[in-house]
């Protein structure tokens, strides 16, 4: 294809991406309050479990300028909108992609892409299950006498946060195993690494979790653990597999020479 073809189809992809994410953000602008009120509840139920056990006055408060609500709210419904316009976005990527690639490759394209959206979305989930918890554990920390006031902007930036770290860190059997995949690292190599990858794993829970509390950051650790054994069985099933085959071409070959 021309380079002139392939401009030509980019802007066609960026056009239809683009105006997906403005017709989300639209929908996002007008789902606003039920939309942040799923957001809230992680904080009134993490609060609420305190006052269970301490006397803290906490709230989400607006601090800013006259327009900083307005900015919040774009800013949020700008967010929904790159989520609910992501098939959209996505497929214009793979189909600016997918001429590229071979069959082979396309296959494991989509295989990845059907397989990654309901791990993200899983790894989504549990990071909204455990926010409680670090909300409880983070506004703890406040002094009886002290009033915690937190700024709308900062609790929207600690909410996605956690959510897109519990989300990316759903994804490492689908790094593992396209390593794997394209030859980079063996079911061998990832056995030998496992004592040591598990360690980087909690190391990486421990910082990446914005709460300080160990139960945050086993929910996040765990899981990652049993991802990266079921990508560590799912590469020796690839191995396997791959060896089968070279020994099969190895016979064939030997065949082939013995007819000659």
């Amino acid at each position: 294809m021309p380079l002139m073809e392939h401009l030509r189809e980019l802007r066609r992809r960026l056009t239809i991406a683009t105006l997906s994410i403005l017709l989300g953000t639209i929908v996002g602008w007008y789902f606003f309050d039920p939309i942040f009120d799923i957001l809230k509840e992680p904080y009134e139920t993490g609060i609420a479990s305190l006052l269970t056990s301490k006397d803290v006055d906490a709230k989400i408060v607006i601090s800013g300028g006259i327009g900083t609500a307005f900015s919040f709210r774009l800013k949020l419904a700008l967010v929904i909108g790159l989520i609910l316009a992501s098939p959209v976005w996505i497929n214009q990527i793979w189909r600016f992609v997918l001429p590229a690639l071979h069959r082979s490759e396309k296959r494991w394209a989509y295989l990845l892409t059907a397989t990654g959206v309901p791990l993200f979305l899983a790894g989504i989930y549990v990071g909204y299950l455990v926010l409680p918890k670090g909300i409880e554990v983070l506004i703890g920390f406040v002094p009886s006498s002290i009033d915690s006031l937190t700024s709308l902007s900062d609790y929207l930036n600690f909410v996605l946060r956690t959510l897109l770290v519990f989300g990316i860190a759903a994804e490492i059997p689908l790094v593992v195993v396209m390593l794997n995949r394209l030859g980079i690292v063996s079911a061998a190599q990832l056995a030998r690494a496992r004592p040591w990858t598990i360690i980087g794993i909690f190391v990486f829970a421990a910082i990446a979790t914005p709460s300080t509390d160990p139960l945050t950051m086993l929910f996040l650790a765990i899981p990652m653990v049993i991802l990266y054994l079921l990508s560590e069985i799912i590469a020796k099933l690839t191995d396997r597999r791959r060896g089968k085959a070279k020994r099969r071409e190895l016979a064939d070959d030997e065949l082939s020479s013995l007819d000659d």
